[in-house]
């Protein structure tokens, strides 16, 4: 019996060495870029008027046009998620938003755009356009 429970704790200490030393390498060359990209979120509502969809439409030309090559391969990201949707409900809760948002992330920085983007994205699209812009230089 003691020679069992010599065995079984040996594997219980090998496993844990063996988590302890996958958690200790460092960080692979994937997730380093990963953590440079900038990720723009927009929740939405289901049921959406006209000035939401113009949020959404203003940013995403915005990044297109202005960003173009970051795009492509992934250095800027951007999401319109559902937040009435089970599935969007964790990132949700991550970033802190509970209704519509705007919102650009990088490193664990957030910025939320949100006023700004409902404020002009009807009446003013250049100048929203202008914010993101100086929103993602500054990021």
């Amino acid at each position: 019996m003691k020679t069992l429970k010599l065995i079984i704790a040996s594997f219980l200490l090998m496993g844990t060495m063996n988590i302890q030393a996958q958690t200790n390498e460092p960080n692979n060359k994937e997730t380093n870029i990963a953590t440079e990209t900038i990720n723009v979120y927009y929740f939405h509502n289901t049921r959406r008027c006209e000035t939401c969809k113009a949020v959404e439409s203003v940013t995403m030309s915005t990044l297109e046009d202005s960003f173009p090559e970051q795009m492509k391969n992934g250095e800027i990201t951007f999401e319109s998620l559902n937040i009435e949707k089970e599935e969007n409900e964790p990132l949700a809760r991550k970033l802190h938003v509970s209704g519509q948002a705007l919102l650009f992330v990088k490193n664990g920085n957030k910025k939320d755009m949100t006023s700004d983007a409902f404020m002009y994205a009807r009446t003013n699209p250049d100048k929203l356009k202008e914010k993101i812009l100086k929103t993602i230089e500054n990021l």
